[in-house]
């Protein structure tokens, strides 16, 4: 199968690694990056600007670029658009003479409020979608409002082959040997700082990674735990493995019940400490396969108990990856599913 993948090409992004996923399954695929079209129309306060108005004024800088592209490729069985913010009804319409289905998938909430103008571009062009693939329960419904013609609700994902240690007989730094990290940004209004401050008050020391920390209005007591930048590629995976627990943390404005951190964090072996959600709960069995919470003291209180307990903790490290391994919630599996449908689809 030839596919055209559309979707930031950085190979450590988790749209290349869906792209790789995709080739590892024996497809053919061609990667074009719409972000490097519109990269010298949003930097600085402009790209700001853009992200606040649903791309509206570079949807024809989008729609040209796109031309120029196709016209350089032979068709394909397939595209697979990864995000979609960019890209218009009228880039659709040329993708549909370009390839005989076309395929979104999107793990953020388009259909949401947080983001709503952010994904304004994305909603219009949803229709002529042959399979929209979302990864919120109620994201199906609202995207069938939208206009939809069938929607495919999965898991978020890990990648079988970027998340998984290469020689886990191999040490890490010692950068990355922590008892506790959290590997995320700093969002405003979310209260991660907060949460994080409230475990330290209670004696623990959480090592963070993640942007945007300086912006906190704790940002004093939280600098001596802060590590660095946002983390990609073997680092990453590296500063999972190196911990003896893993925070997972969710985004109430985008409506998360879970995340990619939910799949990444057991495939790179760490031990998934994450809050208490119904999803949660249907991936992994409380305090034999994960440990969920519900307030930060309770999240303290297992950190402690679990620290003390280095038997324990690899046991659940461990029972954690195997039922990673057995939701089959991997790119791969992903790209199954979405291959799956449309060839069903495309039977009916």
């Amino acid at each position: 199968m030839r596919v055209l993948y559309l979707g930031a090409s950085s190979p450590s992004s988790t749209s290349g690694h869906r792209a790789e996923a995709l080739r590892r399954l024996g497809c053919h695929v061609d990667v074009l990056d719409p972000y490097q079209a519109v990269e010298p129309h949003t930097r600085g306060l402009l790209g700001a600007l853009h992200y606040r108005t649903g791309y509206l004024m570079i949807r024809s800088v989008v729609n040209q670029w796109l031309k120029t592209q196709l016209a350089r490729h032979p068709g394909h069985d397939l595209c697979w658009v990864d995000n979609g913010e960019l890209l218009s009804l009228t880039a659709l319409q040329q993708l549909k003479a370009h390839a005989t289905q076309l395929v979104l998938f999107n793990h953020d909430d388009p259909s949401g409020t947080r983001d709503r103008a952010r994904f304004m571009t994305l909603r219009s062009a949803i229709p002529a979608y042959d399979l929209c693939v979302v990864v919120r329960p109620m994201n199906v419904a609202e995207f069938q409002a939208l206009g939809a013609r069938d929607v495919l609700r999965v898991w978020m994902s890990h990648d079988e082959v970027a998340h998984r240690p290469i020689d886990e007989a191999r040490p890490v730094d010692p950068l990355y040997d922590n008892d506790i990290v959290f590997i995320g940004r700093r969002m405003k209004g979310e209260g991660r700082d907060l949460f994080m401050l409230d475990l330290i008050r209670q004696g623990l020391k959480p090592a963070i990674w993640g942007d945007n920390w300086q912006s906190s209005d704790v940002w004093p007591a939280l600098q001596p735990y802060w590590r660095g930048q946002s983390l990609s590629g073997q680092a990453y995976v590296d500063a999972i493995r190196g911990a003896r627990l893993c925070i997972g943390m969710l985004s109430k404005g985008n409506r998360d019940q879970h995340t990619t951190r939910t799949m990444e964090i057991p495939a790179a072996g760490g031990l998934l400490c994450a809050q208490r959600t119904d999803e949660h709960l249907q991936l992994y069995r409380d305090g034999e396969e994960a440990v969920f919470w519900s307030s930060a003291q309770e999240c303290a209180a297992h950190c402690k108990a679990l620290l003390a307990n280095p038997s324990l903790r690899e046991k659940i490290r461990q029972a954690g990856q195997r039922r990673l391994l057995a939701n089959q919630v991997g790119n791969e599996d992903l790209c199954r599913a979405v291959l799956k449908r449309l060839a069903n689809l495309q039977a009916s």
